[in-house]
């Protein structure tokens, strides 16, 4: 009889358990905002336009009344795993995440997908359609397609130039490459005498840069995947007396190139729009909280092409 008491009472008290703690993580979703925590994982803070990623959403977050924290990555898929198991078991609800690796990121958004934490990719995409709650990205490759008319027509359609790109494990790399190309690759008389990555490193650039021009010092035209590598390529060009000889196009829309744009130094970049697609995101994890759960699986965001005849109707990383 007494064990069938204690039984009695110990179901009962399972029970009182499982419902207290089932309705505090309801009221913790649906309710208490304040509660609810956001984190902002970047692949680098090595990079101003990640930057401005990155404290545009948690901003954003905290303006929706979330606490939110950044974590930098430093384009180590790794580091960003443990940042993850770090979010996860700290109890954050939601993650805004610029990931290192197309594929070798699928793995951290499904550990987080299966302990029930939304994750709300933006810029940078992962190779799964069945990881991210949604995936907010710029259109990189109409974006390139447009940079690659411009540079045709400053190149006079013929010349030799070289290409260099951004982390291969990135899709934007090759989505900016393959726009770039689309129109480039008409024109039998444009040469393309190099394409080496610099992992989207201003230094690397720089590096990479010196290295072709001891090789092809008689190029006409750089074409580079973001506007880190941008102002890499054109400080190599300024120490070996080539900025008059050679152009450089980048794409990201920072500040430090809308400047050298407006200086009449760099030819042309890719506007992209960091504030909003970090915005978008951290509205959609408060949206996510609130209930939501129909979200487009990705949404594209346009990029315009900024010139030096058109520099003066943008602002670096674009409008929010």
């Amino acid at each position: 009889m007494k064990t069938n008491r204690f039984l009695f009472f110990f179901l009962l008290l399972l029970l009182t358990s499982n419902a207290f703690f089932s309705c505090h993580h309801s009221d913790k979703r649906n309710q208490g905002q304040s509660e609810n925590k956001i984190a902002v994982i970047i692949s680098t803070l090595n990079n101003p336009w990640f930057v401005v990623l990155g404290e545009t959403a948690a901003e954003r977050a905290r303006e929706l009344g979330y606490e939110a924290t950044i974590f930098d990555s430093q384009n180590n898929t790794s580091l960003e795993t443990d940042h993850f198991e770090n979010a996860i078991a700290s109890g954050f609800d939601a993650i805004l995440f610029n990931p290192t690796d197309a594929d070798g990121s699928i793995a951290n958004v499904r550990m987080a997908k299966k302990a029930g934490v939304p994750v709300f990719c933006m810029d940078r995409e992962v190779n799964a359609t069945d990881a991210a709650t949604s995936q907010i990205l710029s259109d990189s490759y109409a974006g390139c397609v447009a940079i690659g008319k411009y540079f045709v027509e400053k190149l006079n359609k013929e010349g030799k130039y070289v290409e260099i790109l951004g982390l291969v494990g990135d899709n934007n790399t090759w989505s900016r490459s393959k726009g770039f190309h689309s129109v480039v690759d008409h024109y039998p008389d444009l040469k393309m005498v190099a394409q080496q990555s610099a992992d989207f490193d201003r230094n690397k650039a720089m590096e990479v840069m010196e290295s072709i021009l001891q090789v092809h010092p008689d190029i006409k035209g750089v074409f580079c995947g973001n506007d880190a590598m941008a102002m890499g390529a054109y400080q190599a060009l300024v120490s070996a007396g080539k900025v008059d000889d050679i152009m450089v196009f980048g794409f990201d829309g920072a500040a430090d190139v809308i400047n050298s744009i407006q200086q009449k130094k760099i030819l042309a970049t890719g506007m992209q729009y960091p504030k909003l697609m970090a915005k978008t995101a951290a509205n959609f994890a408060d949206e996510y909280f609130k209930g939501k759960r129909d979200f487009a699986q990705k949404i594209p965001v346009t990029v315009e092409m900024v010139n030096q005849e058109n520099v003066g109707n943008y602002v670096a990383y674009g409008n929010d």
